[in-house]
């Protein structure tokens, strides 16, 4: 039987990578001029596009070669993430933005997680703590001792009809297109059928992110006065284990309630929510539309604290 630091010597190396917004334009318009043709037509700056590109690929080069040095790695492309094994020993790095190691965490089971930011004056890098200088001394030592880590709590969405899906930012329930999302939703003793553009479901790491932005305009419309530095659910934590919803534009009328727009889940709760629609609705976690569950009329979702955490190291 082999010792652990020998199957830490010999783990593979998995690299997350992601497609520039320039990777993007020239995939739909065939080819690099036509895409400088194409921004510069909307009168806007293609240098930054440029400048994007080429400070990822840089770093890309970097940690490709840091990686080298190591023996044994793959490269995966962000859109694959679904469809990937990854093994027991693996050692996972992503090459930012912050919201490709929030895409990359909940397909892991236990194996920790690298954020490397690219270009650290355009991400924020909360999720980012380690630039690619920092990769090959950071490397060796995983390959002598555990790597310091920050367990990540996660939502979960289970489905009647058996599926799952789990999110390490926020879970989106609601209709696909623009049109309204028709559900029930129950919470603790409550129950109300509602119409509205959908409901976010936040962990504590994605408190910052798209909870914020739809408390912090609740706020403004009413005319109350910002939060602070604070999120609308108070200092949430990455650990935090509790998870909280809000409804996205809830619409009164003789049919559809709102008395149950906003809510926490602790551990061991359960926000369960009902489809009454036909076609068209959808259940996506951080961002990923392309990876979503089918939420068909009669559909129930069970929303709650995943039992299983990401680990990413800091």
């Amino acid at each position: 039987m082999s010792q652990p630091s020998q199957r830490l010597h010999d783990r593979k190396h998995m690299l997350v990578v992601r497609r520039t917004r320039l990777d993007e334009l020239v995939r739909r318009q065939g080819s690099l001029a036509q895409a400088r043709f194409y921004i510069e037509r909307l009168d806007a700056d293609f240098g930054d596009y440029l400048a994007e590109h080429q400070h990822y690929q840089a770093a890309l080069a970097q940690v490709h070669t840091s990686l080298q040095a190591m023996g044994r790695y793959q490269v995966i492309e962000r859109d694959f993430l679904p469809n990937v094994v990854f093994g027991p020993d693996d050692l996972v790095i992503a090459l930012g933005p912050d919201g490709l190691v929030a895409n990359t965490l909940k397909y892991l089971q236990g194996q920790p997680l690298i954020g490397v930011n690219p270009e650290p004056a355009r991400w924020d890098g909360l999720l980012l703590p380690f630039a690619p200088a920092d990769l090959p001394v950071l490397l060796k030592d995983a390959a002598r001792r555990p790597l310091r880590t920050q367990s990540v709590t996660m939502a979960e969405a289970s489905l009647s009809d058996g599926q799952r899906l789990l999110a390490v930012n926020d879970l989106f329930i609601g209709a696909q297109s623009h049109v309204s999302a028709q559900y029930r939703i129950r919470h603790g003793e409550a129950s109300e059928r509602q119409s509205s553009s959908g409901v976010i479901v936040s962990t504590g790491l994605g408190a910052s992110g798209w909870m914020r932005s739809v408390l912090t305009g609740a706020r403004r419309i009413a005319g109350l006065p910002d939060a602070g530095e604070s999120t609308p659910v108070g200092h949430a934590h990455w650990g935090d284990t509790a998870l909280h919803f809000a409804v996205r534009e809830p619409f009164p009328s003789r049919h559809t309630q709102v008395g149950l727009v906003m809510g926490r889940m602790d551990e061991g709760q359960t926000l369960c929510i009902e489809s009454l629609m036909a076609e068209g609705g959808v259940i996506f976690s951080d961002g990923m539309e392309a990876d979503r569950l089918h939420f068909g009329a009669g559909t129930r979702a069970h929303i709650q604290v995943a039992a299983q955490r990401g680990l990413l190291v800091v």
